[in-house]
C-alpha cells in the first residue's frame, strides 16, 4: 500500500485582520489572503433564492431581481434575518394560513445594514484589501478597481516608525 499525502485546506476569518500578528500572516502560514466583501446584486439574489429554498418557498415566484436591487448594502446574514421577519409577518397576517407574499419580502428590506452603521470600519478594510488580499468575488465592484491609498496594519506602521526614527537620529548628526 502507497502512503499519499493528504491534501488539507485551512480556512480562517478574521474581522479585523489588522490585529492579527504579521508573522501569522507571512506566506508558508496562509498561502493567500481572500477578500470577501459584501454580496453584489446577483449574489445578494443568489441568497435570497437560496434561503428562499431553505424555508420550502419557491424563488421563481418571488421579484428576486427586485429583492437584490433593494437589499444594497446587505450581507448575507441580514438577508436570512429579513426572509424570517418575512415570513413571521406573514405567519401573524394570517396564522391558519400564511402565505409569504413579496409585500413581506419588501417591507422586511427596512433594516440598517452593518454597512451603513459601520460604514467607516468596512471603507477602511476595503482600502487594507486592495493592496494586500485577493477578492474573493467574482466580480470587482467599479469603485474598488480605482487607486486606492496603501493603509498600513499596527505592526507595519510600528515597523515603519521605527525607520522615521532611525532616520531622523541620522539627521540629527
Amino acid at each position: 500500500m502507497v502512503a499519499h499525502p493528504l491534501i488539507v485546506f485551512v480556512v480562517a476569518t478574521a474581522n479585523n485582520i489588522n490585529l492579527l500578528p504579521p508573522e501569522l500572516l507571512r506566506k508558508g502560514r496562509f498561502d493567500e489572503i481572500f477578500f470577501v466583501d459584501l454580496p453584489t446584486q446577483k449574489e445578494r439574489e443568489n441568497i435570497f433564492s437560496i434561503h428562499l429554498k431553505k424555508k420550502g418557498q419557491d424563488p421563481s415566484q418571488y421579484p428576486i431581481e427586485m429583492f437584490g436591487k433593494k437589499s444594497e448594502g446587505y450581507n448575507g446574514a441580514e438577508i436570512e434575518e429579513c426572509i424570517k421577519e418575512a415570513m413571521f409577518a406573514a405567519y401573524v397576517e394570517t396564522p391558519d394560513n400564511p402565505k409569504l407574499l413579496s409585500k413581506h419580502l419588501m417591507d422586511a428590506l427596512t433594516i440598517v445594514p452593518l454597512s451603513k452603521t459601520m460604514s467607516e470600519q468596512i471603507t477602511a478594510l476595503r482600502n487594507w484589501a486592495v493592496t494586500r488580499a485577493k477578492n474573493a468575488s467574482s466580480i470587482v465592484k467599479e469603485e474598488q478597481q480605482k487607486e486606492m491609498p496603501v493603509l498600513l496594519t499596527r505592526p507595519e506602521l510600528e515597523l515603519e516608525r521605527s525607520f522615521d526614527l532611525n532616520i531622523s537620529k541620522d539627521n540629527d548628526k
